[in-house]
C-alpha cells in the first residue's frame, strides 16, 4: 500500500507516474494540469498535436471531458458495451479539455479500464488519468515495472508496482462516430 500512496501524492503534486494497464505499462498525469502534461510530453519526446488518452474508472469520470450531445444513443451504447476493458474510443471533446490533452483534434481519445489497479487509482484520485505507453520514442512499450524503470526510471517519480493484464498489445482505438478501427488491439 506504501508505493500506491506513494504514486498517488506523485499524481496530486503534477508528476508524471508509471502504471500497469490491460496491455502495456502506461505514463500519465493529472489532465487537467498543463505542467505536468508538459513534463510527460518531454518524458515521451511526443509532439503536444498527437493528443493523450485519458483512461478512467468509470464512464462518469470522463463524462467532464466527452460532449456526449455529438453522439447518437445507438453510438454510446457501442461505446459502453465494450467498457471496461482494453478499448479507447475516440469521441468528441468538451469545452472543458485542453490542447495540452486533445492536441490538434476536437476530439479526445478515452477508456475506461478494467484494471483493477488503475481503477483504483483512478477512484482515489477522483478522475481520470492521461495515458500512453511507458517507452522512449522508438523502444517498445514496457511490459514490467522492471522494464519501465530500466527505460523511464531516472526519468519518473513513481511507478506503480503490479502487472498488466496479460495483453501482449495496447488498446485498439476506434472513432465513436464511425465505428472505424484507427488501431488493431
Amino acid at each position: 500500500m506504501k508505493n500506491f500512496e506513494q504514486v498517488l501524492k506523485a499524481l496530486q503534486t503534477g508528476e508524471v507516474i508509471a502504471y500497469p494497464t490491460e496491455g502495456v505499462f502506461g505514463v500519465g498525469c493529472d489532465p487537467d494540469n498543463p505542467e505536468a502534461i508538459q513534463k510527460l510530453l518531454e518524458l515521451k519526446q511526443r509532439p503536444v498535436e498527437k493528443g493523450l488518452i485519458l483512461i478512467a474508472a468509470s464512464y462518469e469520470q470522463l463524462l467532464p471531458y466527452i460532449d456526449e450531445s455529438q453522439l447518437t444513443q445507438e453510438q454510446l451504447d457501442q461505446v459502453h458495451a465494450t467498457w471496461p476493458g482494453p478499448y479507447t474510443w475516440i469521441m468528441p471533446a468538451s469545452d472543458k479539455v485542453s490542447h495540452w490533452v486533445s492536441g490538434q483534434f476536437d476530439s479526445i481519445a478515452v477508456r475506461v479500464t478494467d484494471h483493477p489497479l488503475v481503477q483504483k487509482m483512478c477512484n482515489a484520485f477522483g478522475k481520470p488519468l492521461t495515458s500512453t505507453s511507458a517507452n522512449l520514442t522508438g523502444q517498445p512499450p514496457c511490459m514490467t515495472t522492471e522494464e519501465v524503470e530500466e527505460q523511464l526510471g531516472d526519468r519518473l517519480v513513481a511507478i506503480l508496482r503490479g502487472e498488466t493484464s496479460g495483453r501482449n498489445k495496447p488498446s485498439e482505438i476506434r472513432d465513436a462516430k464511425t465505428s472505424q478501427i484507427l488501431r488493431q488491439g
